[in-house]
């Protein structure tokens, strides 16, 4: 388990290069004593690893910017591409505030030649358009969803692809339902064009947050997470707690079964991130400590062994068992 001993830490990415794992992670001083202030005050961190278990805390990645910038109240989830010449580029969320205490976010990139040391570009590189999707003013959720890039490269060699946790600009009354995948396209890393979302609204959930690509032995799936408090009510209705969910895709670019996505943790756990083991060849899963017993952990997993049997995601624990949910985080 990746705990630390002053700060809560919950978001997180990973960056395997070959020699290292990286783990990227939003933090916030356990000072706060509110668990639920920490968004306001995330910075990104950075740890490294040979194994997926043993964590080595280094320096920290990204800060919040000075007034004005995009990103002068914290810097959110993101993901890391390595550049064709080279270069590293961490895409994250950057928020600022809004009246009423909400916040607005956008879309901003920092570059690395060694995974170490950050320079942030000029940003947002993207931000919400109503044309597709919801804006603040609109008064239908508490803060302007546009958050948490997934970037990777076109399937065909043309380009980049973003996946942006977002909500549609219309459709059902039922204000839970209108999260999709929101989408942008760039020729070089650098100049972004927003499209329209890659999913409809009215697949039972208010957001899907923290968007990530797996492909399972040829099998492709979007993952994402939402609580049962964000989702539509008539999923609510079936009694599921939320957590960690994983829709199968046709495609990197879909279409995306959303409203049929299996459930693989309960609310115990957040954020799930998929990663190929080095040395074993397993898919191995992760996620962050979101709650026990009620008390906010904010810790991320040791991995779990993944295998795909009958089209779904199962988990295979220490003595062999198969799990269709991750079991309940222990040792916290």
């Amino acid at each position: 388990m990746f705990r630390l001993p002053d700060s809560w830490v919950w978001d997180f990415w990973l960056v395997d290069d070959g020699q290292k794992y990286h783990m990227f992670f939003l933090f916030a001083s356990r000072a706060l004593k509110d668990p639920d202030a920490r968004h306001d005050r995330a910075s990104i961190g950075h740890a490294v690893s040979e194994d997926l278990r043993n964590w080595v805390r280094v320096e920290d990645a990204l800060v919040r910017g000075d007034t004005p910038a995009f990103d002068d109240l914290a810097t959110w989830t993101g993901s890391v591409v390595r550049h064709p010449d080279g270069r590293w580029v961490m895409f994250y969320t950057g928020a600022t505030r809004a009246p009423a205490g909400s916040n607005i976010q956008t879309i901003g990139f920092a570059t690395s030649t060694d995974l170490i040391h950050w320079d942030k570009g000029p940003g947002p590189v993207l931000a919400t358009d109503d044309r597709w999707y919801e804006k603040l003013a609109e008064g239908r959720w508490h803060d302007e969803a546009f958050r948490d890039p997934w970037v990777f490269p076109d399937p065909e060699g043309t380009g980049w692809h973003m996946l942006i946790t977002a909500r549609a600009a219309s459709g059902p009354p039922d204000n839970f339902d209108r999260g999709v995948i929101g989408h942008g396209w760039s020729a070089d890393l650098t100049e972004w064009e927003l499209r329209a979302p890659l999913t409809e609204p009215g697949q039972g959930f208010g957001h899907l947050e923290v968007l990530n690509l797996v492909d399972f032995d040829g099998a492709h799936f979007v993952t994402f997470s939402c609580l049962a408090q964000d989702a539509a009510r008539w999923r609510r209705a079936t009694g599921t707690t939320g957590g960690v969910w994983a829709a199968r895709a046709e495609s990197p670019l879909g279409p995306y079964d959303i409203e049929g996505a299996q459930l693989l943790t309960t609310d115990e756990l957040y954020v799930g991130r998929f990663i190929r083991d080095r040395t074993s060849g397993d898919m191995m899963f992760l996620a962050f400590i979101n709650r026990v017993d009620d008390v906010f952990i904010g810790a991320v997993t040791d991995p779990m062994k993944c295998v795909l049997k009958d089209g779904r995601i199962w988990f295979v624990d220490s003595s062999g068992a198969h799990h269709e949910k991750h079991p309940p985080p222990t040792g916290c």
